[in-house]
This record gives structure tokens, C-alpha cells and sequence, in this order.
């Protein structure tokens, strides 16, 4: 049994129906949430061009939406851009090629036996990382057990929810994890940062160090960080990976990564060469970026998945431990009035749960449970937030009557600002307070994440913040797992919220291959989150990459065997095989 062979249906289903979620939400009269003004998705613009001959050489500047906290795999945060930077130090292990399934890219091969609780990886020969020390099974396993099992690292409560319990070392060149009970989607799991390895020489010489100056395996060497300014990294010399027709990767000499968190400042860098790409997730920039492309010297890629803008709820503070809070807030708020804020009408449809419309784990059952998804219910927000006002055993502790005020944390991006100001006034006609706070992203991914060394750990240090969230592209099981796993071990339970109920779900979903099964487990999960509201839903997030038009290969980057990758999901970028034309 080979991974694609096992997960080639639920992969093949995904990504067919992603690509018609992107197209039937931006075009077209039958899908809700659909206008007549929506863009195209894919590659638009000039299409690449498939006979351009690759060249070496040049320099490529790239506006980001932000950076990571630091670069180590496991302590590190790669949200924003982070990922794009992190892909280009380091090398994943597993990544999605085109039809959506898992395919070896660092490895050459992973094989699960037959009952799925040990998963065999094999490495390429003859890798090394930028200071020349070897990859071998050994530094795989050193990786996996210095920075993914601590308790303090926030990868460990991934490791956890996978069912890791080893990895041990069975050759030169191979390793087996091994897990306590079955799970089809490990794979999932190698293509993020626990299936970046680093270099355990850089890392041992300098622990406190390296995540200032990381030491990787990928098709850039580091030379430079300056936080919130830049980030440079230069061509990997001795990179492994050669295209099937033999030629040497990475083509760029150097790449810079500049973190332009105003997003109206980062489409102006690229309109006047300041940069050459883009990243942005906010659909008046992919507008902006899409009129570009349409003037002429400009080409984007555009995605629409299963990530969402969401507002992330602290259950475990008060008053937000309370379900009729949050399904108020549910009740009181109003996802067109959001999308025409963010700009993002026209472009994707309102979310109600993790998957979009046209992912095969929608669930039009899920839908409808979501409260308010009929539309805006003043009356019953209010209603509930009365109930829990006048109650005498209100969890706030404060007397009855008393009002109800509730810290919301946001990035102070001008489109996120005037979204938490909509939410400020709807959520105040029901009768809740929103505090408005201004963070920047690293330092409210880093509130929100949480320590392992608070009560109860990873708790957080927030009660509402603005956030994207979703189904992801890969398999349902490893984002959920993740996002509702025990709330003292999972640093990914951002909302701090599990269930029996969801347990059990999660617990069907990983023991079976049968998809009838597994969508059973995904709309039952989905059905006690619309009850329970650990999260709002708004619309679903447009994400853009846009590049000058000599700029060649971003969304066509691929595999050494020259299977074609997955494209710019989420935003995120592979440069080993860009170049620029002259």
C-alpha cells in the first residue's frame, strides 16, 4: 500500500473540487455568495510560458505579509509569510504535488504497513546541509527528538495528535515513525515543520542562536536578518536537486524577503519595482493586484481554498466560556457586511465551517446548524445575551446586569482595523463591548499560541482575536486533529475548546479509509462546533501572489521527477526553480 494509493481518492476529490469552489465563487450565477464582477482564479495574466528557457542569475525581492518570531522548525511561527521564507531554507519532506497527493520531495519514498501505525521514510543519497554535514537518518531522528517532542515546543502537541510515538532509525537512510494507533494522514504532517529538518552541527553550536541564522538543506543559504526589515538569503551552491533535464536548481543568485504588513504599501512596491512579488490575503489588494495584471507587465496567482477569515474565541475566559456569548456573537454578526469591510465581495463565498461549499467534507447539514446562518438575528443575540447577563451564576463573576466587555486583538492592517470596528458596532447593538487592541501579527500569533508554561498550558493570552482558519489542503484529520486536540498538551487548540463528542469524531476519522466513514466523523465535528462556537466564521480568504511578468515559475514549481507541485495555496511559495527573464 503506497500513500498515494490510499489517498488518492479523498486527494483527487479535494483538489477537483477546491478548483471548482475557486471558479464557481468568483463567476457565474447559481453559487451563493457569487457576483457578476468576480475575478478568474489560477494563473492570470500572460500564462507561464512552458518553452521559455531557464536562466541563471538575478536578484528577487519579495513583499510578504510578515515574518516569522524565529526560523527554528518547532519554536518557530511561520504564519504569514514565514512559510515562503522557511521553503526556501529549508527543504520539506513530504509536499502535495498537482492532483493533491502526498509525494516525496526531500524523501524518496514513505510507505505506511498495512494497519497504518508505522510509516517507513526513506532519504535521498548524497544530501547535505549549507555547512556541509550530511542528512542522514540519524540527523532525522535528532530533529525530530530535540524539536518536536519537548513540551514546550508548540510542534510537540502536533506530534501528539499525529500519534508519534518514535522515530527510530533503521539504516543510513531510513527511519520509521511509529505511532500508537492508525493514521492515514501522517503524511500530513512531514510537509509542515516537523518535516523541515535543519542542521543538528549548526544547531548544537549555537542552540540560542539558530533560529536567527538557520542552517537548512534548501535552495538558499542565510546571510542576513534584520527583524521587520528583511531577510536575505543567497544561492545554495551545492543544492541536490537538478531538473530532469539535468539542470542545476536554484536559478536566482539571491532572494530578499521583505515583511510590508500595510498591504496597500506592498501592491504600491510592487506597481513601482520596489519588488518584484507579492503575497497578499485581502481582496483589495487582489483587485488592486488584478487591475495591474490587466494594464499589462504583471501575471498573479489567485487561490481560493478552504481557509477562512474567522474571529478565534478563548473559551477557557470568562465571559467567552459561556456558549450563549459566543453563540451570540454568532447570531450578531454579518459576513456580507464583513466581506464588502475587507473588500473581499465579489471574490469568495461566506463560510459557515472548515471546508468550502464545493470541498467533497462540506456539509450543507453543517451549514444550516451554523447560528445566523439564515442571516443576521438581533433578536436572538440579545435575548441570549440578556439570559446570561441577568444570571446570578454568570461566569465573569461581576452582578447581574452588569455589562459585558470583551478584548478583541487585530493586526492594524486598515482592512482588518475597519472589520473589528463593524464587529464593535454589531456586536454592541446585542449588548457586548468590544476593547479594541492593536497587534502586530508576530505578537499576536505569539498571544494566541500561548506557553507551556501556564494554567492550564498554551491557555493564551487573549479572549477574542481576528484570524484565518479552515480545512487546509491537506487531509481533514491532521488540521483538525490539531485544532481541537486536549487543551493542556495541543498548542494548535488556539481556542482552547475540545468535546467528548469531537473526540469521538476524531477518533472515526483516524481509524478508517472508507470516505463515507470519514465524512460522517468530519459532519458530526462539524455540527458540535456550529452548536458550540468556538469560532465565527466570516468569508472565505482570496490569496494572491503577483509577480512582475519576467518573473517565471512561481506557481509551476515541481518535484525532482518533474511532477508539477500544488501552486500557491494559501499564498505560499517554492523559488527553487524561478528565474527572470531578460
Amino acid at each position: 500500500m503506497t500513500t498515494t494509493t490510499l489517498l488518492r481518492r479523498w486527494r483527487a476529490l479535494a483538489v477537483v473540487t477546491t478548483l471548482a469552489l475557486a471558479a464557481g465563487s468568483c463567476g457565474g450565477d447559481s453559487d451563493e455568495g457569487a457576483t457578476d464582477d468576480a475575478i478568474d482564479t489560477g494563473v492570470v495574466g500572460d500564462q507561464e510560458v512552458a518553452d521559455l528557457e531557464p536562466q541563471h542569475g538575478g536578484k528577487l525581492i519579495v513583499g510578504i505579509e510578515a515574518e516569522g518570531n524565529e526560523w527554528t522548525p518547532g519554536p518557530g511561527q511561520f504564519s504569514g509569510g514565514g512559510s515562503s521564507i522557511a521553503y526556501a531554507i529549508y527543504d520539506p519532506l513530504i509536499q502535495l504535488n498537482e492532483d493533491g497527493d502526498f509525494a516525496p520531495f526531500l524523501a524518496e519514498s514513505l510507505e505506511p504497513n498495512e494497519d497504518l501505525t508505522e510509516w517507513t521514510l526513506k532519504l535521498r543519497p548524497g544530501v547535505t546541509f549549507h555547512d556541509g554535514s550530511p542528512l542522514d537518518a540519524e540527523t532525522l531522528k535528532w530533529n525530530f527528538d530535540t524539536l518536536h517532542t519537548d513540551e514546550t515546543s508548540p510542534s510537540a502537541g502536533t506530534v501528539r495528535s499525529f500519534g508519534v510515538t518514535s522515530v527510530d532509525v533503521v539504516d543510513e537512510l531510513t527511519v520509521v515513525y511509529r505511532l500508537s494507533e492508525p493514521h492515514a494522514g501522517l503524511p500530513d504532517m512531514l510537509r509542515g515543520e516537523i518535516g523541515w529538518p535543519i542542521s543538528r552541527v549548526a544547531y548544537e553550536a549555537d542552540p540560542e542562536g539558530f533560529g536567527s541564522a538557520p542552517v537548512g538543506t534548501g535552495p538558499f543559504v542565510f546571510q542576513e536578518w534584520r527583524r521587520d526589515d528583511r531577510f536575505v538569503a543567497t544561492r545554495n551552491e551545492d543544492y541536490w536537486f537538478t531538473t530532469p533535464e539535468g539542470d542545476q536548481l536554484p536559478y536566482l543568485d539571491e532572494i530578499e524577503f521583505r515583511p510590508i504588513p500595510d498591504d496597500d504599501s506592498r501592491s504600491a512596491a510592487l506597481a513601482s519595482d520596489d519588488i518584484q512579488v507579492l503575497q497578499t490575503l485581502r481582496g483589495t489588494s487582489v483587485k488592486r493586484v488584478m487591475d495591474m495584471v490587466d494594464e499589462g507587465g504583471f501575471r498573479a496567482s489567485l487561490f481560493v481554498g478552504n481557509t477562512s477569515s474567522a474571529t478565534l474565541i478563548n473559551t477557557e475566559i470568562p465571559p467567552l466560556d459561556d456558549v450563549r456569548i459566543r453563540q451570540a456573537m454568532a447570531f450578531a454578526g454579518d459576513g456580507e457586511a464583513m466581506a464588502a469591510v475587507r473588500d473581499d465581495d465579489g471574490l469568495v463565498p461566506l463560510t459557515t465551517q472548515f471546508f468550502g461549499p464545493n470541498s467533497p467534507w462540506f456539509s450543507e447539514v453543517v451549514a444550516e446548524a451554523y447560528p445566523g446562518a439564515a442571516g443576521r438575528d438581533v433578536d436572538q443575540a440579545t435575548a441570549l445575551v440578556e439570559e446570561y447577563k441577568n444570571d446570578p451564576e454568570r461566569s465573569d463573576g461581576l452582578p447581574g446586569g452588569d455589562p459585558i466587555t470583551i478584548d478583541y486583538q487585530c493586526q492594524p492592517d486598515p482592512s482588518l482595523l475597519e472589520g473589528a470596528q463593524l464587529l464593535q458596532g454589531l456586536y454592541s447593538e446585542v449588548g457586548i463591548e468590544l476593547e479594541l487592541q492593536q497587534v502586530d501579527q508576530s505578537t499576536m500569533i505569539s498571544n494566541v499560541v500561548g506557553t507551556g508554561d501556564t494554567e492550564p498550558p498554551f491557555v493564551g493570552n487573549f479572549q477574542l482575536a481576528c484570524w484565518r482558519a479552515g480545512g487546509g489542503d491537506g487531509d481533514p484529520l491532521s488540521t483538525l486533529l490539531n485544532f481541537f486536540g486536549p487543551v493542556p498538551t495541543s498548542s494548535g487548540n488556539f481556542t482552547n475548546f475540545t468535546s467528548p463528542e469531537i473526540d469521538d469524531a476524531l477518533e472515526r476519522l483516524r481509524g478508517t479509509t472508507d470516505f463515507e466513514e470519514r465524512y460522517q466523523a468530519v459532519e458530526d465535528l462539524g455540527l458540535v462546533v456550529a452548536e458550540q462556537v468556538p469560532l465565527t466564521w466570516n468569508q472565505a480568504t482570496p490569496t494572491l501572489i503577483g509577480y512582475r511578468e519576467d518573473v517565471i515559475g512561481i506557481p509551476t514549481w515541481g518535484f525532482p521527477d518533474g511532477t508539477p507541485g500544488n501552486g500557491t495555496p494559501g499564498a505560499s511559495m517554492h523559488f527553487h526553480q524561478v528565474f527572470l527573464t531578460d
